[in-house]
């Protein structure tokens, strides 16, 4: 029962295609639709073969940075398998949100921050655990170090020196050590200390009132009184008691010069209504993520005022309003949710078909699907499951067992990395991250298989091979793909062959004397000529006579047939 009960802040199992492994989420919220239906929205998070090559470049770098730094690597140990699986436990944070219906939940699992302090195999010991350490950017396409880092290690730990000695001299500079701000064993008695806040708190009332700027923003007594009030008011009269050594009158002197009363403002008021209202929404959209908000809400102020002002606005009625406001919206959305088990075929499970094993993708017969004929699992070369199910493009024809596949589901890619040619046949071509180009399943990562094609030579070509033999050299052509062949010479020469074999037929050739050919058209052609080939038969071949398009009469002395009536007389 608990193992079905989802929560809001639940690290899940989402499955959007039956063939795709798993999307990780956690979810935000759950929310009730119209129709009944339970919606979740979450934070998506994308493994590494959900990025490009380029940000996964960046991710090694970075981790390789990280790894450096240790002082005892420990990665350097891993075997080739734990590093491949290493791979698949590594997940990509992201900014934004999308809407699932809740009955996509499959199952739920764990994802933390990578910690420094632990070694990287207790992930591979813990079943359905990843780490993260960096943000990706959909839009952007851009990856950034987490903000959430728990500084923990000796690169984060204070040198603290030895205690000195009685009498040791103290070498430090202490310019650059802390500074005193206060004495708790000051000669004034907190009734004296008291007193003299509450002539601060009068002066910075005072001096509000003959501030213009001041007097728009509290127009009221009570609210210029609770401006001069706040802590940079008391801030100002107790730094000035320590600094005139303790002593009132010269104190009471500084707080109203010549000029006139010391108007000390904080954040709550330099800021404007416009700011504070981009302040709210920066916050509700990103969070406690000030870099952020700095760089798109409000560039023009410093790091240091917005940080001031978060923790200022968290002391005023508006932050109590919107913290009410937000319990209110909790309690009337589900806190919980049960998604039963879910049970139905995969339809990429291979089944049995009236006693037999369907040969969809090869599977054998029996119980165990064995290797009758059938093909072994893509990642671990097993050829014995007790399920079996299919993967991949339908024509390559691969499966996986049972085990293989609820670990390509949950970690997006093969349990073993690539291996050497199997001897049936040759292993898969494996991307960049161990997964098959040709069945990954990634529209990404997958291509287009290609088709296979026959070409189917007409009698004219097979003429031509026989007729044209001396003209070309097919060898020499191929090696030599981009020199231009005149095929219009080839079609007149197969055509003027295929009229004198008719007229041989009919009545004998006249006694020539042997002419010998032109050489090969395949010798490459001046460089003009290679631009533009020439139209019609005699620019093609030149000016030939009748006989020596045929040969017929030279063969007919040797007692030879020419080609063209050797290829026709076995056509016929």
């Amino acid at each position: 029962m608990a193992a079905n009960m989802y929560r809001v802040g639940d690290y899940v199992f989402f499955e959007n295609s039956s063939s795709n492994p798993y999307l990780i989420r956690r979810i935000e919220e759950l929310n009730k639709t119209a129709s009944g239906n339970v919606e979740a929205k979450v934070v998506c998070f994308y493994r590494r073969r959900d990025i490009s090559h380029s940000l996964i470049q960046l991710a090694d770098k970075h981790a390789k940075e990280l790894e450096e730094e240790k002082e005892s690597p420990a990665e350097t140990d891993l075997t080739e398998k734990q590093k491949h699986q290493l791979r698949h436990r590594e997940l990509f944070l992201s900014r934004q949100y999308e809407s699932l219906p809740a009955t996509h939940i499959r199952g739920k699992c764990s994802v933390a921050l990578l910690n420094e302090t632990e070694a990287v195999l207790s992930y591979l010991d813990k079943e359905d655990t990843f780490f993260y350490s960096l943000v990706y950017d959909p839009t952007q396409k851009t990856l950034l170090a987490d903000k959430g880092e728990i500084r923990v290690g000796p690169r984060f730990q204070a040198d603290v020196p030895e205690m000195l000695q009685e009498g040791e001299a103290d070498d430090r500079d202490l310019s650059k050590l802390e500074e005193k701000l206060w004495d708790p064993e000051c000669p004034l008695t907190n009734k004296q200390i008291d007193q003299f806040l509450v002539v601060a708190r009068a002066v910075g009332t005072f001096a509000r009132a003959l501030d213009c700027s001041s007097s728009v923003r509290q127009p009221s007594l009570h609210m210029s009184a609770a401006a001069a009030s706040r802590d940079i008011t008391l801030f100002h009269a107790m730094d000035t008691l320590h600094r005139h050594n303790y002593d009132l009158s010269s104190a009471l002197s500084v707080l109203v010069p010549a000029g006139g009363p010391v108007l000390c403002r904080d954040e709550m008021e330099e800021w404007s209504a416009s700011e504070a209202a981009m302040f709210e929404e920066a916050l509700e959209k990103y969070g406690k993520d000030f870099n952020d908000i700095r760089q798109d809400f409000l560039p023009w102020k410093s790091l240091t005022s917005i940080i001031e002002y978060y923790y200022m606005w968290k002391t005023t009625d508006r932050y109590v309003q919107q913290k009410r406001l937000k319990a209110a919206e909790a309690e009337s959305k589900l806190k919980q949710v049960y998604i039963p088990t879910y049970n139905k075929p995969n339809p990429n499970q291979i089944s049995v078909t009236n006693g037999k094993v369907a040969t969809v993708n090869g599977a054998g017969t029996g119980p165990y699907h064995t290797a009758g004929g059938g093909r072994a699992c893509e990642s671990c070369y097993t050829m014995q499951s007790a399920q079996w199910y299919s993967w991949g493009p339908p024509n390559m024809q691969c499966r996986l067992c049972v085990s293989c596949w609820m670990y390509w589901k949950k970690y997006g890619g093969l349990k073993m990395p690539s291996r050497e040619p199997r001897p049936r046949g040759h292993a898969p071509r494996q991307s960049n991250h161990m997964v098959p180009m040709r069945n990954s399943g990634s529209p990404k990562s997958s291509m287009k298989t290609k088709q296979a094609f026959l070409l189917q030579a007409n009698r004219l070509t097979k003429m031509a091979r026989i007729i044209c033999r001396d003209m070309i050299k097919l060898r020499r052509a191929a090696r030599r793909p981009f020199v231009p062949i005149n095929c219009g010479s080839l079609k007149a020469e197969c055509k003027s062959a295929s009229s004198v074999a008719s007229l041989s037929e009919s009545r004998p050739a006249a006694h020539t004397p042997r002419s010998y050919r032109t050489p090969g058209l395949q010798t490459p052609p001046p460089r003009r000529l290679l631009s533009s080939l020439p139209h019609g038969p005699h620019g093609m071949l030149g000016k030939r006579s009748y006989h020596h398009h045929s040969r017929t009469e030279p063969d007919r002395r040797s007692g030879r047939q020419s080609p063209g009536m050797f290829y026709f007389n076995r056509l016929n």
